[in-house]
């Protein structure tokens, strides 16, 4: 068993943020990460570019430099990577938290590797890990999938791509110029009005010459082994298929905060109860940082308006400290 100071789960980027904060406050700190440094980013398609500017990704005022003003996944990780080693940040990767229980005062933390006892916890773990299911059957076949990577995979396949928000858009242009033939599966009017500024008249080009085949208002009903079923209000349409791309968003953990002792409000919404002034949960020592603190609003928070939790929560921390 292992006593640290501060356990920080999650090694994404605000993760590494509070992993600074806590190394400049002098706070003995261990971040804990189930994958690779930041882990969510890695498993980002492999061409997707940031809708943020680097400098908004910057974190600890440390510079981002990157070709164009929007920088890609490749040029995100080498960032953040090099934030890592080059401060020899205290950080476990390829090790899952299992359990968080709390006993008086001291937080007991199991991994797949180990047990650590802690007097403060910090939980940034993001949402990108538990996609938002559609719920039909089919949806558990081997050529449905809920994570988008590489175009070529996709190449002279009849490809469904369900969703409208920056991600689907992203998948169906990328797979259409790959030689896919490519149908989207929109649940609303239009295209979602998050998509980025720059990529939306192309979609709308591609859907309104025909290039891409759209459906509005529409509803996947059934997924098969080589069809699927849709309805919408124009009548149901069987389509022929190979694969599926249900790229429907994601969400956080919200039986890992339950089981911690985080209330989470009892709308849709599932906000997780924390103080604002200092980012304490409604554990006591045990904080939030980054996106989780939106429940299902995962647009709310991100790298450019979370990154100042890092030293909101450091300096609550060190508050407690000198009063102990």
């Amino acid at each position: 068993m292992k006593h640290v100071d501060l356990v920080i789960v999650g090694g994404g980027p605000i993760g590494i943020t509070c992993g600074l904060e806590a190394k400049k406050k002098g706070i003995d700190y261990v971040i804990i990460e189930k994958g690779p440094i930041v882990n969510s980013l890695f498993n980002y398609p492999i061409n997707m570019q940031f809708f943020s500017s680097s400098e908004k990704l910057e974190i600890n005022g440390i510079p981002f430099i990157s070709k164009e003003a929007k920088p890609k996944r490749n040029e995100a990780l080498e960032y953040y990577r090099r934030i890592v080693t080059s401060n020899e940040l205290n950080i476990n990767l390829f090790e899952k938290v299992n359990t968080i229980k709390k006993e008086n005062e001291v937080f007991n933390i199991e991994t797949n590797k180990q047990v650590y006892t802690a007097s403060f916890i910090i939980i940034a773990t993001g949402f990108y890990d538990i996609p938002n299911t559609i719920g039909v059957p089919g949806e558990d076949l081997p050529k449905v999938s809920h994570y988008y990577k590489d175009p070529h995979f996709f190449a002279k396949q009849k490809l469904v791509v369900i969703g409208a928000s920056n991600s689907a858009v992203d998948a169906a242009l990328e797979c259409y110029r790959k030689g896919a033939e490519v149908t989207m599966i929109i649940r609303g009017p239009e295209i979602g009005r998050r998509v980025k500024y720059w990529v939306r008249p192309d979609i709308e080009n591609r859907i309104a010459e025909g290039s891409i085949k759209a459906f509005y208002n529409a509803k996947v009903t059934e997924i098969s082994k080589n069809r699927i079923n849709i309805a919408t209000p124009k009548g149901d349409f069987d389509i022929e298929n190979d694969f599926v791309l249900a790229l429907t968003g994601y969400k956080p953990n919200f039986e890992f905060l339950k089981k911690i002792g985080i209330k989470l409000s009892d709308n849709e919404k599932l906000y997780p109860e924390y103080d604002e002034d200092t980012m304490e949960s409604n554990v006591k020592n045990l904080y939030l940082a980054g996106v989780i603190c939106g429940g299902m609003d995962t647009h709310i928070w991100f790298i450019e308006n979370s990154r100042i939790h890092a030293k909101t929560i450091l300096k609550s921390i060190l508050k407690k400290q000198q009063k102990q």
